[in-house]
């Protein structure tokens, strides 16, 4: 059975699944011809590519996430095209059965290792699965895998909780060398950014242009904050200060902890649960989950920052922001690239690069 048909079987119109390639080809500012390529990868990938999913130092928020993956079945989709084979938190054997898939696949080679979850560098039984640590488990899978992929910021900085504790949790990249290594940070994984970079490697055979943290560019490469539905609050200078006074409503969130200026990510232009919401929308801060810093260096999560940075050593205080950036306006500085001048970060501060 062809994938249409498969999908068709499912309930599956065949336009929602052409509407999903399209999705993948215009968040990677594909060209439209590449959107045939998506839908040709989709359907060689019913030959089921295998997939190896390992989890460290975790809570499964980032397995919870993908699984929880709403309409247009992009959770179907993935799920019925790949073969899991080896998932501690959704596989049904367990034990010695369980480990055997394990070890028959890493044999086979040629898999997508997904990594969730952080390393701990501290001593290795701050993380022991099976008995075995963790750190050599991952090393030893990633050794016959075609590509390796860092879900969630803990598996990517070895930053989140895990980061702040005497495990002194490590990312993927700072234990697997010379593998082609993809890295998806946030709290948890976003599931379209996942999916998406699924489907573009089994179309373009490579990973997508990569920032120098192996973030995608196309998820990663403009700051929440140029997006913000609350920019034009910030650039009146109104800031919220009592989360009960109504007449704060929409204000911008700086003095509560937002760290929008200082993450670079898509939330605010692809929302999450299929677009029902993001943080700042639903009144939250950004807690800047998809930035190295997370968690550690950008706790208290709520704090006021009382200061930004502007770049070339210079720093305006918070109440005067907005004066600042009509300023800046008036000056002539383009107000889409007040953000990155905010937080001291150039237009090439994110430069491409690509992993074969």
């Amino acid at each position: 059975m062809g994938l249409l048909e498969e999908l068709s079987s499912k309930r599956i119109e065949r336009r929602d699944f052409l509407k999903l390639c399209g999705a993948v080809t215009a968040a990677f500012s594909l060209p439209l011809t590449f959107q045939d390529h998506i839908a040709s990868a989709a359907e060689q990938a019913m030959a089921k590519p295998r997939v190896i999913w390992l989890e460290g130092q975790d809570c499964a928020g980032c397995s919870e996430s993908f699984l929880a993956t709403m309409n247009p079945s992009v959770a179907e989709l993935v799920l019925d095209t790949l073969s899991i084979r080896y998932h501690e938190t959704i596989m049904g054997a367990s034990g010695e059965v369980a480990e055997k898939a394990l070890r028959d696949t890493m044999k086979e080679g040629g898999y997508i290792l997904v990594v969730e979850g952080s390393i701990p560098k501290a001593d290795d039984r701050f993380c022991l699965v099976g008995g075995k640590p963790f750190r050599e488990t991952v090393m030893e899978v990633a050794e016959n895998a075609a590509l390796v992929i860092g879900a969630g910021s803990c598996a990517m900085y070895g930053g989140g909780i895990p980061g702040a504790t005497p495990s002194m949790g490590g990312g993927v990249g700072e234990f697997v060398k010379n593998k082609p290594l993809i890295n998806l940070p946030s709290c948890p994984v976003k599931p379209s950014r996942l999916v998406a970079t699924v489907l573009y490697y089994l179309a373009a055979k490579k990973a997508p242009p990569l920032d120098s943290y192996n973030r995608p560019v196309a998820f990663y490469g403009s700051l929440i904050h140029d997006n913000c539905p609350r920019r034009g609050q910030f650039e009146k200078g109104n800031f919220l200060t009592d989360w009960n006074d109504p007449e704060q409503r929409g204000y911008c969130l700086l003095k509560k902890g937002c760290k929008g200026p200082k993450t670079y990510s898509d939330c605010a232009q692809v929302w999450w649960n299929e677009g029902a919401s993001f943080c700042m929308n639903a009144g939250a801060p950004c807690a800047g989950c998809g930035q190295p810093e997370f968690y550690k260096e950008f706790s208290p999560l709520y704090a006021n920052q009382e200061t930004l940075g502007i770049g070339f050593g210079k720093s305006v205080n918070v109440d005067t922001a907005g004066a600042f950036v009509i300023g800046a306006t008036a000056a002539g500085v383009a107000v889409h690239g007040i953000g990155r001048v905010i937080a001291g970060k150039g237009p090439d501060a994110n430069k491409e690069d690509e992993l074969g």
